[in-house]
């Protein structure tokens, strides 16, 4: 079995969302004193790659822990969006050339090639984004969850998240921001699993995003 990482790695210097805090990683115990290594970790739910529920957005709307656990199982599909400039929209252009295999997916995964620029200031800048009629597909489609190599789902300068609220409104979906290494997924289905933390109420979590080959 070949399993490839689609995680980035939480630490106290990494990127985040402009405006939020990084992570905090307190020594609690040590070896020298306890006998044992235990760490106070501080950070928001949406920090590193993570998934967004629709509570995120909409008071009442369903929490990460009310999803049943196959909500992050399933088969994954690749969308290359690596040619596009910044500011650019993914359009349905990108998903049709996959054919039968973009219906057939759990997962839409759309690459962007971002991930590379993972930790620099232009990590942050104009990356391209889904159209209205992606958007319309996603929510008409039996999708369990879409994903992004970019930090976030809106370009940043909408603060309004618009995308998002269009997405979450009437859709049990999730969404997954900060994902990486998606260039070595191939063009083919794939088995995918992306579990949050399973934290009461929970309007978001990082997760451990894998790809795997049998």
């Amino acid at each position: 079995m070949k399993v490839i990482d689609l995680t980035h790695t939480i630490h106290e210097n990494m990127p985040v969302y402009p405006g939020t805090e990084p992570p905090k990683f307190l020594p609690a115990n040590s070896y020298e004193k306890d006998g044992f290594k235990e760490t106070l970790l501080t950070m928001f739910t949406h920090t590193g790659t993570h998934m967004d529920p629709p509570a995120h957005l909409f008071a009442g709307r369903t929490t990460l822990d009310r999803f049943p656990p196959e909500q992050f199982i399933g088969k994954a599909l690749v969308i290359d969006c690596v040619g596009l400039a910044e500011g650019e929209d993914i359009t349905m252009d990108h998903v049709r050339r996959y054919g039968e295999k973009a219906a057939q997916a759990d997962f839409l995964l759309f690459r962007l090639g971002w991930d590379k620029k993972w930790g620099t200031d232009a990590y942050f800048g104009n990356y391209p984004c889904i159209d209205s009629e992606v958007l319309a597909y996603i929510k008409a489609g039996n999708y369990k969850g879409i994903g992004f190599d970019v930090i976030g789902l809106d370009p940043i300068a909408d603060v309004n998240l618009t995308r998002h609220r269009e997405l979450f409104r009437d859709t049990e979906i999730v969404n997954i921001e900060n994902l990486k290494n998606l260039d070595q997924c191939g063009d083919g289905l794939f088995w995918f699993s992306c579990f949050p933390l399973k934290l009461e109420s929970c309007d978001g979590s990082p997760v451990r995003a894998v790809a795997w080959f049998e």
